[in-house]
């Protein structure tokens, strides 16, 4: 009677645990159906934005703010018959923002400064230009201790010289003064602009009576534009600038906050073709040696060669950072192509800074976005991952 009685119960808990099976499985199927429907809901919505990333981190406080990107705005006038026909500077000033008796006023410097050589990163439309003119060889002691001068100003300056008024630009470096390189015209390039901000006018006005000073010391001619303009150009440089200079970003997170591991990570990336650098950051090269786009860690902490075996982390990020990548459109179908074979590869999945799934209408949307920026830097003759553009966006 035991025995029956045990059997009885047996059935019963055997029973009893497969109903509850059966209602662990719908219920399993209920959530996951509930998480698919919201997926495919997610990826109908438009989040262009979130994979732009405005590139502030290494700007400096400034009194003029910069922007998050609009392509509503122009840096040069629209006028593409006289890009098209001339070689004259373009005024530099937003429409109906100042009258055009206004507009910066051509000198011998500015006309003197576009050269053969110098005409996409030397022109003045980003850079404040002097000319200096000899009669007789500037001494090269005189020409090194200006050379010396060069980090005064806040910004880059580069110093050119030719040894006859019809020769050629050559750069000047403090190798060059040894041995007597006997110039007679000398030519100053101060950029207007970069990531830190505008030129202040102050700086401006100090490279101007530098030059002034010296030009005076060797009894030669110094031709210097005007400074109230030029830092009103420096402004509006800079206010472009800000329009366009953006980061395109694709992050793969792990799923179920699962942890990707370093190893691993390293593995992909060195196969895939990344280098990690000392920055703990791997970044991916052309055969040039120029970056075309980064891979970062999704977490605070860096990517160090010493610490690989150990970190862990949630998520990757691809970065590309628009202006100083040439021919946008076909690195950015790189950098997706790598980042769908770490998703696959890892177990995780690309979203955008909202942590929202990327579709591929999404990514196809954010390449437009590109173009379009990219477009609007070669309409105002900065052409993205040229020398002109890197010295801008540096």
């Amino acid at each position: 009677m035991d025995l029956l009685n045990m059997s009885d119960l047996q059935a019963s808990l055997i029973i009893i645990g497969i109903v509850i099976i059966i209602g662990v499985a719908i219920f399993n199927w209920i959530q996951q159906l509930r998480y698919r429907r919201k997926i495919e809901s997610t990826l109908d919505h438009q989040h262009d934005d979130a994979l732009f990333k405005k590139n502030d981190s290494q700007r400096l406080p400034e009194t003029h703010k910069r922007i998050e990107p609009e392509l509503d705005q122009s840096f040069f006038v629209n006028n593409r018959s006289q890009h098209a026909s001339s070689t004259e500077p373009s005024n530099v000033r937003e429409t109906n923002d100042l009258p055009e008796s206004d507009s910066v006023a051509e000198t011998p410097a500015m006309t003197e400064a576009i050269t053969s050589t110098d005409v996409d990163v030397y022109d003045n439309r980003s850079n404040y230009i002097v000319i200096i003119s000899a009669d007789d060889i500037i001494p090269d002691t005189e020409l090194h201790t200006l050379l010396h001068r060069r980090y005064e100003f806040s910004k880059p300056l580069l110093w050119f010289g030719k040894k006859e008024k019809s020769g050629e630009w050559e750069e000047i470096t403090t190798a060059t003064t040894t041995g007597n390189p006997g110039f007679t015209h000398l030519k100053g390039s101060l950029l207007l602009a970069d990531r830190s901000g505008p030129i202040r006018e102050i700086d401006l006005s100090k490279f101007r009576d530098t030059v002034q000073d010296f030009a005076s010391h060797i009894n030669a001619k110094a031709e210097c534009p005007d400074i109230v303009q030029a830092h009103e150009q420096a402004i509006l440089l800079d206010k472009f600038c800000a329009d366009v200079d953006v980061m395109i970003g694709i992050n793969i997170i792990s799923r179920d906050n699962g942890a990707f591991v370093g190893t691993k990570i390293r593995a992909l990336a060195e196969a895939s073709g990344f280098k990690l650098d000392s920055d703990g950051i791997f970044k991916y090269r052309d055969e040039n040696n120029h970056v075309l786009f980064t891979l970062t860690n999704y977490e605070p902490d860096a990517f160090k060669l010493d610490k690989m075996k150990t970190i862990t982390t949630h998520g990757v990020t691809f970065l590309l950072d628009v202006p100083r990548v040439a021919n946008g459109e076909r690195v950015f179908d790189q950098m997706t192509h790598l980042a769908k074979i770490f998703a696959n590869t890892l177990g995780g999945i690309m979203v955008d800074d909202n942590r929202v799934p990327l579709s591929e209408n999404g990514l196809a949307r954010s390449k437009q976005q590109l173009i379009n920026i990219q477009s609007s830097m070669e309409e105002n003759n900065i052409v993205a991952g040229s020398p002109h553009a890197l010295r801008l966006f540096n």
